[in-house]
């Protein structure tokens, strides 16, 4: 087995692990300034829209263009007094998008192009693209986004309980601010493919979250039952059995996504890419993170404000301060026996719990030849 297999089974053993509830408040604070800084980053650069949703021209010259991608922006910008984006395509043509331009504009940025790039003007193809169409997509989104998280608190309430409902849902939310205020910091353009993105992380998310919760829905019932841990302690040890499990896959995504990101889009230039790939990228990034450091930690926090669950943890540092409880005890994963052996019986046993009692015949009387 790897080592990467032999660290999975241990931690889903309980055999090693690391105490993720227990100091959660430190995660709190890091998502906490992550957030603030996304919100800033939002509130003071703002997004930057790209042309289906302001409106404005797309320009297509024609084919094997010597004039480079940086020569051509300028040529654009100059004519038409506005921020250009000039992308390189497979056949050498070049396509210059310029927003918040009418027809008449248009026209005169056409020509300006022509003579500047020494092309026949007829040669160049423009198309006007209206802010509505944008709009549009924009408030389905909207629509969409809030139908989705919805029918999630509404699933989870079912599925599991609200608690964990309203911690999936401060889980997403932290996913969808830290994607845009990244999206804000960094200037890249907004796009529909940005908004395909942003709805296909929540996916991804939710499902890392998900897994987690089943284990620890699996792992709290009948808690009450048994005194050896507390919700919390139940909570980390769930963290911990599927850590590997939620690695795996998070990296798994993330590497077609990141081929896209920097080769697709940084390397090779195509500029289009960037737009869906960084809110994959961003997005799956904080998925992850959430789902381990924010979601589950939440629900014990929130389980541990219950009288039972308040209960039980004064029951398990009671009988922990009394010596009933071992670091062994602590380290081994709840079985079955662990809710249904009366502690009366427990108490009863004396030596080592899994040496067999010795066989004897008749009253009390040790195996062997009578003498």
């Amino acid at each position: 087995m790897s080592k990467l297999g032999t660290l999975g089974a241990r931690l889903h053993h309980g055999e090693i692990g690391y105490d993720f509830v227990k100091n959660r408040k430190i995660w709190y604070g890091i998502s906490i300034l992550i957030t603030i800084t996304a919100i800033v980053g939002l509130a003071v650069r703002g997004l930057h829209m790209g042309i289906e949703f302001q409106g404005g021209a797309v320009f297509t010259t024609p084919k094997n263009m010597s004039v480079s991608v940086a020569t051509a922006e300028g040529f654009a910008e100059d004519a038409s007094g506005h921020d250009a984006i000039v992308q390189k395509l497979g056949d050498g043509s070049l396509r210059i998008q310029v927003a918040g331009i009418d027809t008449k504009t248009s026209d005169t940025i056409k020509d300006r192009l022509a003579d500047d790039l020494k092309v026949d003007g007829e040669q160049i193809n423009a198309e006007l693209v209206g802010p509505s169409w944008g709009e549009q997509i924009a408030n389905k989104a909207w629509q969409g986004l809030g139908i989705f998280l919805i029918l999630v608190v509404i699933y989870l309430a079912i599925a599991f309980e609200w608690r964990m409902a309203v911690a999936a849902f401060v889980a997403l939310i932290h996913d969808i601010t830290i994607t845009v205020g990244i999206y804000a910091l960094v200037g890249f353009e907004v796009t529909p493919g940005t908004v395909i993105g942003l709805l296909t992380i929540l996916g991804y998310s939710l499902y890392d979250t998900v897994v987690v919760f089943d284990s620890l829905k699996e792992q709290t019932k009948d808690i009450t039952k048994q005194t050896r841990w507390t919700y919390s302690e139940i909570a980390n040890r769930s963290i911990n059995s599927t850590l590997v499990r939620s690695i795996n896959t998070t990296v798994v995504a993330l590497l077609p996504v990141a081929g896209l990101l920097f080769i697709g889009g940084g390397v090779l230039g195509a500029g289009m890419l960037n737009d869906i790939s960084l809110s994959l990228f961003v997005g799956l990034a904080a998925g992850a993170y959430s789902s381990i450091f924010i979601a589950t930690p939440l629900v014990a926090d929130l389980k541990e404000r219950e009288p039972a669950m308040k209960s039980l943890k004064k029951r398990v540092l009671a009988k922990r301060a009394h010596g009933g409880d071992t670091d062994a005890d602590q380290a081994a994963p709840a079985t079955d026996s662990d809710y249904d052996e009366p502690e009366d019986v427990a108490a009863a046993v004396v030596g080592p719990r899994n040496q067999p009692a010795s066989r004897t015949r008749g009253r009390g009387r040790p195996s062997g030849k009578r003498r």
